[in-house]
C-alpha cells in the first residue's frame, strides 16, 4: 500500500490519547475536527498576519479512524485568498503506533476570516509570504 503524500505544509502534530476515545475506542470525530481547525487556524493567522476566525467547515470526510497511540499530523494549504476571508484545504494523516504506517484519515476544506481588534473583518495583505 502506498503510503499518502499530503497536500499542504506539516502545521499541527499530537498523539490520540485514551481520553479522547469514543465508546468503541477510537478517537472522537469532534477531537480531530480540533485539532484540524487548530491547525487551519495557524495557518490562517500567518497568511491574515493577525487574528482570524473559522466561519464555514464546506466539507469533512472522515476516512478512517484513529486510535490510541496514533500521532496525528494536520496539514494546511491555504488555496484561496479573498479581500477578508480565505479557504484553507487540510488534511489529516495517522502516524499507526505500532507500524509507523501513515494513512490519510480525514480532510476537510474550512474557511477563516481575518478580523480587527474588534472581532470585525479586515483586509487581508494580498502580497504573498514567504516562509
Amino acid at each position: 500500500m502506498t503510503e499518502p503524500k499530503p497536500r499542504g505544509t506539516l502545521t499541527v502534530r499530537v498523539i490520540a490519547m485514551p481520553a479522547d476515545t469514543n465508546a468503541n475506542g477510537d478517537i472522537f470525530g469532534g477531537w480531530v475536527l480540533s485539532r484540524m481547525d487548530q491547525a487551519g487556524g495557524i495557518a490562517a493567522v500567518e497568511r491574515a498576519r493577525g487574528r482570524a476566525v473559522t466561519i464555514a467547515i464546506q466539507a469533512m470526510t472522515f476516512h478512517r479512524p484513529v486510535r490510541v497511540g496514533d500521532v496525528l499530523e494536520v496539514y494546511t494549504e491555504v488555496t484561496k485568498v479573498g479581500r477578508t476571508s480565505m479557504v484553507i484545504e487540510i488534511e489529516a494523516i495517522a502516524v499507526r503506533f505500532k507500524t509507523r504506517h501513515r494513512e490519510k484519515v480525514t480532510d476537510g476544506t474550512f474557511t477563516f476570516v481575518a478580523i480587527d481588534d474588534d472581532g470585525k473583518p479586515r483586509p487581508i495583505p494580498q502580497d504573498t509570504i514567504t516562509a
